[in-house]
This record gives C-alpha cells, sequence and structure tokens, in this order.
C-alpha cells in the first residue's frame, strides 16, 4: 500500500506549506528512468518515517508549473521543506 500523498498546485499550500512535519516532496514522470529506480525507495521512506515525515510525489507532466515555480530544471529532484 502506497503511503505517499499526491502532490498537485491545488494541494500544495495544505500539505506542504501548512504541514506540522517537514515534507520531502519527489518530483517525477512516468517516463523518467532514474524516477523508476527511486519509486521503491521512496516508498519504502513513506512507510518508515510515517507520522514523521511527509512524503509527497508530485508528477511533472501534470504539474509543471508547480515545478517551475519551485526550481525543478530535471528529474528526479527531491526537496526538502
Amino acid at each position: 500500500m502506497s503511503k505517499h500523498i499526491t502532490i498537485t498546485a491545488d494541494n500544495f499550500d495544505a500539505e506542504v506549506i501548512q504541514s506540522q512535519i517537514p515534507v520531502l516532496v519527489d518530483f517525477w514522470a512516468s517516463w523518467c528512468g532514474p524516477c523508476k529506480m527511486i519509486g521503491p525507495f521512496i516508498e519504502q521512506l513513506a512507510e518508515e518515517y510515517e507520522g514523521r515525515v511527509k512524503i509527497g510525489k508530485a508528477n511533472l507532466d501534470e504539474e509543471a508549473d508547480l515545478a517551475a515555480r519551485h526550481g525543478v530544471v530535471s528529474i528526479p529532484t527531491l526537496i526538502v521543506y
């Protein structure tokens, strides 16, 4: 079962900015080989740190404006907020 949350422009403020705990956001895309390689590790982190760190994934293809606002120029990009 997936423990990460999907980050979108609509929920970014509520899930990331207003979070009471640190948030790791993985900017990724389905066509990105390195993104696929680290995917299982990201899921493992989400499970291991549940309740202490929030793990979110933002799909670059669906959230290009969000990625641009945060300076993402290559993927995978991991940012801790």
